[in-house]
């Protein structure tokens, strides 16, 4: 099952059930004074908002207003100190913002003296932060990508994104009601609409905000427009996604939700020009790699293809191509501009507060160990004349998928607090560039790991993209090699979370790495790197091991999970003694059955830690061995 396999066939489930050195984004201009400039925290209860009806327009139009003004409020009041928080993601019953807040108020925790103000009321918390509002941004639902430009607009100069609603309790009556100015019109003021194709919006946007530098380059957002509003009930609830975007408003994100198909017309306009939504995608990535000193810097993207509800063929979307290849595809395109994802994915891709959590305070570092020969040796994984024992299996489980602050925030709640963690050796893959949105939970796992806890990068390192789009020649952008850069942004994340090892590289559509690519790896993940392209099972670059990867053993049933492994286990390879697959989100309880009945079934596999595991590894490939 691939990446996006999972997801998608998660989300099936949940339809069926429910029907470093972190480079800042740039100049933030001044904090703003006013009654908010004091240690109190304001708490906005938002829960209530869960009840509403996916099926029902106006809730959900009533809904996104809400999430759309208390993001972009967040985005300006947190820009340069927590203020805001809010309570509204839940995950299976639990009450995700709650298990965070609750965790750092806790005596001597972060929070813990800080003066509080709870209230379900939005509009006594907008009054008491009014003076960091400077008016309005009013979009239109006729256009619904105005909706994600008026977040760009609200990020860039100050103001509270609103659709445009003349009814007599709306969100844009109240607020206006209360003083608030519109000062950006993305409709007419009465009601007609200024923009007259999806496209228009953006390209304004482009030429106002991005070429001008109003924006940031060093951010993006791409996440699903104001289309989610006619269309809630194709996923959970919250996958309007639109409590993402206040740390995007904070750090003056430019917003955009495109088709990434060259070949067909987006789902969402099917009037429009084939491709065209490609172009402008093109044109908006060149732009901000030119923003970015020419792709000194890379661009962080918040957000994934919204494939349930566009560009997909998935249940009458109306697209021609599949999940899988629009992530796959969607990936191959950024990362030809120097950009990567932060992939915030269906199921569980909302996030309340990142613009709040963002300022928590992170250790320097946080150091892991390796293992030594004589570790291993002691461990009974060498002969006595110190080579590899290859009468043994050695095993490991890429723990994933973490590619996605999102994903963090929601998970670990139930995974890792699971009273079964620390039984067995578990591989956790996490992508340290979450560390911006999500460092509390960082922090949290680091904390409170035991000694079968191990961390290694996510794909594809300090963030999703492709890495041979980086190498030359570059596909789709036509430009020079970003594989120098590339070692310069992910070398701080690697040695602040004490990462050695990127345990899978997606390679999906793009070519195989050259030896250029492997070198800018071996530069910050010295003790190996898991592609899926590779001309052997194993290998060496230099000093750093490699290793195919092996497939998803992913069922939910762990009788079924360790059936599959068992075969692979005994089928694959067999002169090779080492083996590699993938699971995703699955809990440390389902690790310890599937290893306990694999080991019922081969006698001589060993689950390993990672450590363990690759210097095995590069122990056998330059003791000689032949690998298939």
């Amino acid at each position: 099952m691939s990446r996006i396999g999972f997801k998608f066939a998660l989300s099936l489930l949940v339809l069926m059930c429910s029907c470093c050195k972190h480079i800042p984004a740039g100049p933030e201009g001044p904090r703003k004074p006013g009654k908010g400039d004091d240690e109190t925290v304001y708490v906005l209860d938002l829960t209530s908002y869960n009840n509403r009806s996916s099926s029902n327009r106006a809730q959900m139009a009533e809904l996104w207003d809400m999430m759309h003004a208390v993001a972009g409020l967040q985005g300006l009041v947190n820009r340069d100190a927590e203020r805001l928080y809010v309570t509204y993601v839940k995950n299976e019953g639990k009450n995700i913002d709650e298990y965070w807040w609750d965790m750092y108020s806790k005596p001597g925790e972060w929070l813990a003296d800080r003066g509080t103000v709870r209230t379900k009321n939005f509009f006594d918390v907008i009054e008491h932060f009014k003076d960091y509002v400077d008016g309005l941004v009013v979009w239109d639902p006729a256009v619904p990508s105005t909706s994600n430009v008026a977040s760009t607009v609200a990020g860039a100069d100050n103001l509270l994104p609103v659709r445009w609603d003349p009814s007599r309790t709306s969100m844009f009556t109240d607020l206006r009601d209360m003083g608030f100015e519109v000062k950006v019109w993305l409709v007419n003021e009465d009601g007609s609409s200024k923009f007259h194709d999806k496209l228009e919006p953006y390209e304004w946007a482009l030429t106002n905000y991005l070429e001008t530098g109003k924006c940031s380059a060093r951010y993006a957002a791409y996440y699903i427009d104001g289309y989610w509003i006619n269309h809630a009930n194709r996923a959970v609830i919250n996958h309007h996604c639109v409590t993402n975007h206040d740390f995007f408003i904070s750090k003056k994100a430019f917003f955009f939700d495109l088709s990434p198909w060259e070949d067909e017309p987006a789902t969402d306009n099917p009037a429009g020009e084939t491709g065209a939504d490609y172009r402008l995608l093109c044109r908006i990535l060149r732009t901000i790699y030119e923003k970015n000193d020419n792709g000194r810097y890379f661009c962080h993207i918040g957000g994934f293809p919204a494939w349930a509800f566009k560009y997909t063929r998935f249940d009458g979307v109306g697209g021609k191509h599949g999940e899988v290849d629009t992530e796959w595809e969607f990936a191959r395109i950024i990362s030809a501009y120097n950009a990567y994802k932060d992939a915030d994915a269906i199921s569980y891709g909302a996030m309340a507060n990142g613009s709040f959590w963002t300022h928590f305070p992170l250790d320097a570092q946080y150091p892991q160990e390796w293992t030594t020969a004589e570790e291993l040796k002691k461990k009974g994984y060498l002969t006595a004349d110190g080579k590899v024992d290859t009468s043994k299996k050695y095993f490991i489980f890429y723990v994933g998928d973490y590619d996605s602050a999102s994903w963090l925030y929601q998970m670990m709640p139930s995974l890792w607090d699971n009273p079964a963690r620390g039984s067995v050796p578990m591989m956790w893959a996490i992508s340290p560039v979450l560390a911006v949105r999500s460092p509390m939970a960082m922090h949290y796992i680091r904390k409170s790991a035991s000694a079968n806890d191990y961390f290694v990068a996510a794909d594809n390192g300090a963030g999703y993209l492709n890495p041979s789009m980086l190498q030359e020649p570059r596909e789709i952008s036509g430009l020079p090699s970003g594989l120098d850069q590339w070692a310069a942004h992910s070398k701080p994340f690697y040695e602040k979370w004490g990462l050695t090892v990127s345990g899978f590289i997606i390679d999906g559509f793009c070519p195989q790495m050259n030896g250029d690519c492997l070198k800018c790896y071996e530069s910050f993940s010295p003790n190996g790197i898991v592609p899926q392209k590779t001309d052997a099972l194993g290998g060496m670059y230099g000093n750093m091991p490699i290793l195919r990867s092996g497939p998803d053993i992913n069922q939910g049933n762990p009788l079924e999970a360790a059936t599959n492994l068992t075969t692979y286990l005994k089928g694959s390879h067999t002169s090779f003694p080492f083996y590699w697959a993938r699971a995703i989100l699955k809990s440390p309880d389902w690790y310890r059955q599937v290893k306990a009945r694999v080991e019922a079934g081969v006698s001589n596999v060993e689950w390993v830690d990672a450590p363990t595991f690759f210097e095995l590894l590069r122990m056998y490939e330059t003791e000689g061995h032949d690998i298939p």
